[in-house]
């Protein structure tokens, strides 16, 4: 562990230059667990059972609102390609992961910081190669999401004691929280599958208020989808609807679901759940089976890799290039954090 303090004219070279723990900041499972019985889940659960349905109006408010929070195509080629630092990414889930568990913060908390963290990459490039900016990023963005979801949060110091390998100063921290609250123009309460998971459980269950049970798998399902890449493609609508149609494999569901969303687009997200190993491939198929939409195309990012490994076995020498980018419209991180507003 490596107390951090970054004062003005500092470089970063210094924080290089200490020993670092190669093991990974949080074990392969623990991920956002939801407890079916009890009081609390996650650390604390949703308002389930006690806030109305949202009204038709209000979904369509919350699908055209959904548009400002997509990070949009471009962002997980970079990160597919390499011209962004995905391993910065993981790195910046994995301690959120970690400290969502040990604090006991609410899934929603959780997935808004992960959202965060895309959003701020997206339009900021990180250094590559120095993991202190992944991990400040990870504890910034938390910080926020917990002062917005969490009834109690921690002090900022109190924060960092879960298995970080740089501990940083409160002023640093609240430097680079108004970095990423400046970046992401302030817009911070983001929709996200939550908003929509009750009102799609209600549609595909007969207009009946869901289980307990079925809501407590819909947000286990939910906040698994933020912690790779693949879900990135797909708007929050999307993914609340298929994982609705997932856990109540109702063929007809998709047809009373599509006023909202596109039965391509679900469909499509329906496979990549199934080739993320979160639901079955015989779930899919039977929920397709009751639309038009069995012969999806392939993902917008699907058929990007298709076309690259083709075009890459006729020329090897074939690269992606980051000038379709305008680095016009985006800032560079490349100092250290004392330059934060």
């Amino acid at each position: 562990m490596v107390m951090v303090s970054l004062e003005c004219g500092e470089g970063a070279d210094s924080l290089l230059m200490c020993e670092e723990d190669n093991g990974s900041l949080v074990d392969g499972g623990g991920w956002f667990e939801v407890e079916e019985e009890g009081s609390r889940s996650g650390g604390g659960e949703l308002l389930w059972g006690l806030l109305p349905v949202q009204s038709d109006e209000c979904l369509r408010v919350m699908l055209e609102k959904e548009k400002e929070y997509v990070v949009g195509l471009d962002y997980v080629m970079r990160l597919k390609t390499g011209d962004l630092d995905l391993g910065e990414r993981q790195i910046a889930v994995d301690w959120i992961a970690k400290a969502h568990a040990h604090f006991g913060f609410r899934p929603l908390c959780a997935y808004l910081a992960i959202s965060f963290v895309d959003r701020f990459m997206s339009a900021y490039d990180l250094p590559k190669g120095k993991g202190w900016t992944a991990q400040l990023l990870a504890v910034a963005c938390l910080s926020i999401a917990a002062k917005m979801e969490e009834t109690e949060t921690p002090f900022i110091m109190t924060l960092q004691a879960c298995a970080s390998k740089f501990i940083f100063e409160a002023k640093t921290i609240q430097r680079m929280e108004l970095l990423v609250l400046s970046t992401l123009k302030w817009r911070m309460q983001a929709v996200t599958p939550f908003s929509f998971i009750d009102s799609f459980l209600n549609i595909v269950n007969g207009d009946k208020d869901p289980s307990r049970s079925l809501f407590c798998k819909s947000i286990k399902l939910i906040s698994s989808t933020n912690k790779g890449i693949e879900f990135l493609e797909f708007r929050p609508s999307e993914i609340a609807a298929a994982l609705s149609l997932s856990l109540t494999e109702n063929v007809r569901s998709l047809s009373l679901i599509s006023r909202y969303v596109e039965k391509e687009r679900v469909v499509m997200c329906l496979k990549t759940m199934e080739e993320m190993g979160l639901i079955s491939e015989e779930v899919v198929k039977k929920i397709a089976s009751g639309s038009d939409a069995t012969n999806v195309p392939q993902s917008p990012v699907a058929v990007l890799d298709r076309v690259s490994s083709c075009t890459n076995r006729s020329d090897e020498t074939m690269t992606f290039s980051s000038s379709c980018v305008d680095s016009n419209k985006r800032r560079r991180l490349n100092g250290p954090p004392e330059t934060y507003p």
